[in-house]
């Protein structure tokens, strides 16, 4: 995603605003797709008809195979482009693709992420069945997808931030981080099934009896928040909740308070440490001084003494 975001801003830098189109490569794991490289992909549209549209067959080949080359166990198992939405021609071109690996999977990458999150969508083509009786026609259906790193790429990516890593990012901020991005994530989604209904309720859109029946369901396993009960059960929860953080204020305001009393019995104890340091380093002068005094003294009366005797011998 890095490379691809680069790519993007590189575009966008001399007046072209136009998506980034690539090639994805990697490897089916039992039923998880494995994707682990990806290289872009010359690629030109009509911003009045999309359906012109030019992608480089040759250009794909060539890095194709001497991506091979390097890691034949990478083959091509889908595309990816800058989006940031789907597009009318993205079936086109993922049929295109399709020449290349039958199950085609496109991933949209939002390189200006607004939100917290992943910023990529995964999708696979489907064939929708009309209640109308026309024609089935292709469609994208959402696939789950996650952003990981192997073993390799990890220890070199903790290598690097070590000496960089955040000690104030912990736990609870990890979690809490995470319960905004899921509500953030749950709010886009409600607003995009109201978005959906009411396109149906204005004869926009034709209804797509699955998704109503989904929504349905969906709606059938809320909690009934008029009941007693659950309301009984929800406040004696946040009661709970609330005194555990009232618990964890106190003892935290305790532990503050016992560290406070043990600096200033630490200060208090050097203070007086210091003190007499210098104390007996001003007696140890004092008593040099006295000593030096002393045999000063004495070599002036030997001197007085010497003097003496000479004078007596000269008498």
């Amino acid at each position: 995603i890095p490379d691809l975001c680069l790519i993007h801003v590189l575009i966008g830098k001399v007046g072209n605003q136009k998506r980034v189109v690539g090639v994805l490569l990697g490897s089916w794991q039992k039923k998880v797709l494995d994707v682990s490289n990806s290289f872009a992909v010359p690629f030109d549209e009509d911003d009045r008809d999309d359906s012109v549209w030019f992608l480089d067959h040759d250009y794909l080949e060539n890095m194709y195979g001497m991506f091979k080359k390097v890691n034949a166990r990478e083959r091509i198992v889908g595309w990816y482009h800058t989006g940031p939405k789907l597009h009318k021609n993205d079936i086109a071109i993922n049929e295109l693709i399709k020449q290349y690996c039958t199950n085609s999977v496109l991933v949209i990458i939002d390189v200006k992420p607004k939100d917290l999150g992943l910023p990529t969508e995964a999708y696979i083509s489907v064939e929708e069945i009309h209640d109308d009786g026309t024609p089935t026609s292709k469609t994208f259906e959402h696939v789950t997808s996650e952003i990981g790193a192997e073993e390799a790429e990890e220890v070199g990516v903790e290598h690097l931030l070590r000496d960089i890593k955040d000690t104030t990012v912990g736990t609870l901020s990890q979690r809490i981080t995470n319960q905004v991005h899921g509500l953030k994530g749950l709010n886009s989604k409600l607003l995009d099934i109201r978005s959906y209904l009411e396109r149906v309720a204005a004869g926009k859109l034709p209804i797509n009896h699955q998704i109503i029946y989904q929504l349905q369901d969906v709606f059938n396993l809320l909690p009934d928040v008029n009941l007693l009960e659950f309301t009984k059960a929800f406040y004696l929860k946040t009661n709970d909740q609330m005194l555990v953080v009232y618990l964890a204020s106190l003892i935290r305001s305790v532990v503050a308070l016992h560290n406070l009393i043990n600096n200033k019995i630490s200060n208090r104890d050097a203070e007086k440490k210091e003190g007499q340091e210098k104390e007996e380093g001003k007696k140890e002068k004092k008593d040099d001084k006295e000593k030096k005094d002393e045999k000063d003294k004495d070599k002036e009366k030997d001197k007085a003494d010497g003097a003496k005797k000479d004078d007596k011998k000269k008498k």
